[in-house]
This record gives C-alpha cells, structure tokens and sequence, in this order.
C-alpha cells in the first residue's frame, strides 16, 4: 500500500498542473525546480511532494486517466 498525499498537497499540485500544465513533465527533478519557481514553499518536504503528485499526474493524463477538465476545474 502507498502513502495518502493530505488535500494540501493534491490541491496545490492541480492548481499548478491546471495553470503551468504545458511546462510540467513526467521528470522528477524538472517538476522540482518548476514547483520552486512558481511558490514559495519553504519547506522542501513539502516541495518535493508537490513535484511528486505534479509528476503523478502528467503520467496519468498521458494514459489519459486523468482528464483535463477535472484538473482545470480544480484552479
């Protein structure tokens, strides 16, 4: 079984993906830095999981399980 990500992080995470979805892909480390520019997260817990569920969901809306409208709908 994996780990729940809280509300917070899903919620930060599709707002992102929402508004600078063309810039996030499915590299870890690339989706790192892109989180790091556009909030001001201090924490890097919490960066890194942000990154991490942005990087979840570019894997899903490729295999198309995640449609856009949901993820837009959620800004």
């Amino acid at each position: 079984m994996g780990r729940v990500k809280t509300v917070l992080i899903k919620r930060t995470s599709k707002k992102l993906f929402g508004k600078f979805g063309e810039e996030f892909t499915d590299d870890f480390t690339k989706n790192k830095e892109i989180v790091e520019k556009h909030t001001n997260i201090a924490s890097r817990k919490i960066m890194n999981m942000v990154a991490g569920y942005a990087t979840r969901l570019v894997k899903q809306s490729k295999q198309e399980k995640v449609p856009r409208k949901i993820v837009k709908e959620a800004t």
